[in-house]
């Protein structure tokens, strides 16, 4: 079963990922700091003031497990959200990056250079999101939307066409995983503990 999750995932990931990618396996989170950038010397009157641009720090009142259920839901939230979220902002960085990129190829040459990308990552990251778990492979669907605001599903369909996107949507049907799912943060009461834990993990605040 893993396997075809597997191969749901890169399809996702290949849809909306550029050539020239890095494959780090944590390429936007940086938990060592809380200062957004390296800091600045700036002269001021006469003096030279150090600027120092942090990041925001956020003032949670602390989560109130209901029960021993919602406190094992809310740290499998955490290990999910810190495992696929580097994904999800991957996916959106790539997508500005492979939409700018596709503009400069003539349109006959497109689709030629989307299937040899597609082949790319699948031999890139198959190790990677292979070991995805099923609630892991459901957390990144949900955070493609929160980082892209659009579905998996609408992603595949500007990129590979309405034909494949269908097709892959059932596809992931078959394993209970849905590439048209929203997330919703003020509406659902779980999006909005993930968003709570997205906000903590980007913040370096957890």
């Amino acid at each position: 079963m893993k396997k075809w999750i597997a191969s749901i995932l890169l399809i996702i990931t290949a849809a909306g990922t550029a050539k020239g990618a890095d494959g780090d396996a944590n390429p936007y989170l940086d938990k060592t700091s809380i200062f957004s950038q390296p800091y600045l010397a700036v002269i001021e009157t006469g003096d030279t003031v150090i600027m120092i641009n942090m990041r925001n720090i956020y003032c949670m009142p602390p989560y109130k497990f209901k029960n021993k259920r919602d406190e094992k839901f809310y740290w499998k939230t955490v290990r999910d959200v810190k495992r696929t979220l580097p994904y999800a902002k991957m996916v959106r960085a790539a997508i500005i990056e492979t939409y700018e990129y596709i503009q400069t190829i003539p349109e006959e040459k497109r689709e030629a250079h989307l299937k040899q990308m597609e082949k790319d990552i699948f031999n890139e990251y198959r190790p990677v999101l292979k070991d995805f778990t099923y609630s892991q492979a459901k957390m990144l669907i949900l955070l493609i939307d929160r980082e892209c605001n659009q579905t998996s599903f609408n992603i595949l369909k500007s990129f590979l066409g309405g034909f494949r996107a269908r097709f892959w949507q059932m596809f992931g049907g078959m394993f209970g995983l849905s590439l048209k799912k929203d997330y919703e943060p003020e509406k659902n009461e779980r999006d909005k503990i993930i968003e709570r834990v997205c906000i903590l993990v980007e913040s370096g605040m957890l």
